[in-house]
C-alpha cells in the first residue's frame, strides 16, 4: 500500500488531464501554451480585439493630443494677430500698389506676347487638370485595390525569385537553391493535377512570396500574421470558388505550405529580432542540469533492459532530435509524431498493455531530458507562428505537439516536489554535488552493452571522488580555520602578558673592571696570583 501511494504522489507532479490540452475557451480544439492556451483560430479571435482595442485608443489619444495642439495654437495666434494686424494690412497695400505699377509699365511694351503667354498659361492649366485628374483616378483605383484585394495580390509575381536568389555565401546558395528548385519541381507537378485551380493557386502563392519580401521589417508575429490569412483565404477559396473535395483541399494546403516555407525558413525561423536563442540556450542550459533525472524519478513505465524497448528508445531520440534538420513545419510535426509512436510502442512492449495518456507525457519528457534536442524553442515557435493551423488544432499531429508543448513547460518548472524529492536532494543534484545511486553492477542483465556498464561505472567512481573531493576541501577549510583561530589566540595572550608585565628599560651601570687589571681603586684587594716555583 505505501508503495502504490509513494507512485501515485510521483504521478500528481507529472499528471496533466486531457482537458488541460484543449482551447480553454472550450472550442473543442487543442490549445497550445505559446497561445496562452487557446487555439490557433480562438487565438486570433483575441489577438485581433486586444489589436483593434489598442488601435482604438491610439487614434483617440492621437486626436486628443492634436486638438490640444490646435487650440493651444490658435490661441497664441489670435494674442499675436491682434498687435500686428494695422502693420500687417498696410504692407499688403503698399504691395499691392507697386506689382499693379509695374504690370501697367509692363504692358505698353510687352503686348504682343501677351496672347501667347495666355495661351501658354490656358495650355498650362489644362494640362495640370488632366494630370490632376489621371492622379487623382490611380490614387482612387489603388485606394480600392488595396481595401477589396487580399495583401498578397498587392505585390510584383516576379521579385520573390530575385529576392530568393540572394544569399549571405555562395555555399549556402546552392545548398537552399536545390531544395528550393526540387520543391518547385514537385509543386508545379502537384499542381498540374489540379488544372485550372492550380494555376490561380501557383499566382496566388508567388504574390504572397513578393509580399513578405516586402514586410521583412515587420514583427514575427505580424509576419505569422500574414502568413496564418494566406493560408485561411486560399483553404476558402479551394472549399467555395474552386469547389475541391475535402480530402484534396488538405493536400493541397500541406503542399501550399512546404512550398512558401522551404523558401521563407531563412527568414522567419529564429530570426534575430525575436529572444528565440536566449530562450534555446536557457532550456538547454536547463536540460543539462536536470541530466541525473532517472526513469523512476519520473515513474516512467519503460523497461530499457528489453532489447526491442531500447531500440525504440534511441528511434524516439533520434526523431527528436531530427526535426531540427527539416526546414517545413509539417515536416517537423512529422519527426513529433514519429518519436511519439516510437515511445507509445515502448510502452505497450514494457506493459504488454496499451499505453494510456498519463503513461505517454512522462516518458515524452525522459525522452527530451535525454536527447536534449537542439533549439527546441526554436521549433516549437516557428511551428506555431507558420505551420497550417489545422494542423495543429486536431489530429494526432496537434495531440503530439500539445504534449510536447507541455513536456517543455513541465521540464522548466520541475522541481523536488515533481520528483517525490526532498529539497537539500534536488539542490544538491542540481548543483552536482552528488548524483542518485546507480544500477549495481551485478544487477545488470547480460543482454547490455558493456560500454553503458563503462560508462554507470565511470559514473560511479566520478561521484565517489567528488564526494571525497569535497570532502577534503571541507576538512582543509576547517584546519584553516582553526589555525587563524590558533594564531589570535596566542598573539591574544602574548598581548595580555605584555600589559600585565611592561617592558621597563633601566639607565646602563658602570662598566666593571677587568679581573687582571691593576686594582688602583682599590687596594685592599690581593694581589694577583703568581706562579710559584719550587726547588726540586
Amino acid at each position: 500500500m505505501g508503495k502504490k501511494m509513494n507512485l501515485k504522489s510521483e504521478r500528481r507532479g507529472i499528471h496533466v488531464d486531457q482537458s488541460e490540452l484543449l482551447c480553454k475557451k472550450g472550442c473543442g480544439y487543442y490549445g497550445n501554451p505559446a497561445w496562452q492556451g487557446f487555439c490557433s483560430k480562438c487565438w486570433r479571435e483575441e489577438y485581433h480585439k486586444a489589436r483593434q482595442k489598442q488601435i482604438q485608443e491610439d487614434w483617440e489619444l492621437a486626436e486628443r493630443l492634436q486638438r490640444e495642439e490646435e487650440e493651444a495654437y490658435a490661441s497664441s495666434q489670435s494674442t499675436q494677430g491682434a498687435q500686428s494686424l494695422t502693420f500687417s494690412k498696410f504692407e499688403e497695400k503698399k504691395t499691392n500698389e507697386k506689382t499693379r505699377k509695374v504690370t501697367t509699365v509692363k504692358k505698353f511694351f510687352t503686348a504682343s506676347s501677351r496672347a501667347g503667354a495666355k495661351k501658354a498659361a490656358q495650355e498650362k492649366i489644362v494640362k495640370q487638370g488632366h494630370l490632376g485628374r489621371e492622379r487623382n483616378a490611380d490614387n482612387i483605383l489603388r485606394d480600392l485595390k488595396e481595401i477589396f484585394t487580399p495583401s498578397w495580390e498587392l505585390a510584383s509575381p516576379t521579385e520573390a525569385e530575385i529576392q530568393e536568389s540572394k544569399s549571405p555565401s555562395p555555399s549556402i546558395n546552392r545548398q537552399a537553391s536545390i531544395e528550393t528548385d526540387r520543391v518547385s519541381k514537385e509543386f508545379i507537378e502537384f499542381l498540374k493535377t489540379y488544372h485550372k485551380p492550380g494555376q490561380d493557386i501557383y499566382k496566388q502563392c508567388k504574390l504572397f512570396l513578393d509580399t513578405m519580401n516586402h514586410k521583412r521589417d515587420l514583427s514575427i508575429e505580424e509576419q505569422s500574421e500574414c502568413a496564418q490569412d494566406f493560408y485561411q483565404n486560399v483553404a476558402e477559396k479551394l472549399q467555395t470558388r474552386w469547389k475541391v473535395p475535402p480530402e484534396k483541399v488538405e493536400k493541397a494546403m500541406d503542399q501550399i505550405e512546404k512550398y512558401i516555407m522551404t523558401r521563407q525558413y531563412k527568414y522567419v525561423f529564429c530570426p534575430e529580432t525575436t529572444d528565440d536563442e536566449k530562450k534555446d540556450l536557457a532550456v538547454q542550459k536547463r536540460i543539462r542540469a536536470l541530466h541525473w533525472v532517472t526513469p523512476q524519478m519520473l515513474c516512467v513505465p519503460v523497461n530499457e533492459e528489453i532489447p526491442e524497448v531500447s531500440d525504440m528508445v534511441v528511434k524516439a531520440i533520434t526523431d527528436i532530435i531530427e526535426m531540427d534538420s527539416k526546414r517545413v513545419p509539417r515536416d517537423k510535426l512529422a519527426c513529433i509524431t514519429k518519436c511519439s509512436k516510437h515511445i507509445f510502442n515502448a510502452i505497450k512492449i514494457t506493459k504488454n498493455e496499451p499505453a494510456s495518456a498519463d503513461d505517454f507525457l512522462p516518458t515524452l519528457i525522459y525522452i527530451v531530458l535525454k536527447g536534449n534536442p537542439p533549439r527546441l524553442q526554436s521549433n516549437i515557435q516557428y511551428i506555431t507562428r507558420f505551420c497550417n493551423p489545422s494542423r495543429l488544432m486536431t489530429g494526432e499531429d496537434g495531440y503530439y505537439f500539445t504534449n510536447l508543448c507541455c513536456a517543455v513547460a513541465f521540464i522548466e518548472k520541475l522541481d523536488a516536489q515533481s520528483l517525490n524529492l526532498s529539497q537539500e536532494d534536488f539542490d544538491r543534484f542540481m548543483t552536482g554535488q552528488t548524483s542518485p545511486k546507480k544500477q549495481e553492477s551485478d544487477s545488470w542483465s547480460p543482454d547490455v552493452c558493456l560500454g553503458v556498464k563503462q560508462m554507470y561505472k565511470n559514473l560511479d567512481l566520478l561521484s565517489q571522488l567528488n564526494e571525497r573531493q569535497e570532502r577534503i576541501v571541507s576538512e582543509a577549510k576547517k584546519l584553516e580555520k582553526d589555525l587563524i583561530d590558533w594564531t589570535d589566540g596566542v598573539a591574544k595572550e602574548v598581548q595580555d602578558i605584555v600589559e600585565k608585565y611592561p617592558l621597563e628599560i633601566k639607565p646602563k651601570n658602570q662598566a666593571l673592571a677587568a679581573i687582571d687589571s691593576e686594582n688602583v681603586e682599590n687596594d685592599k684587594l690581593p694581589p694577583p696570583l703568581q706562579p710559584q716555583v719550587y726547588a726540586g
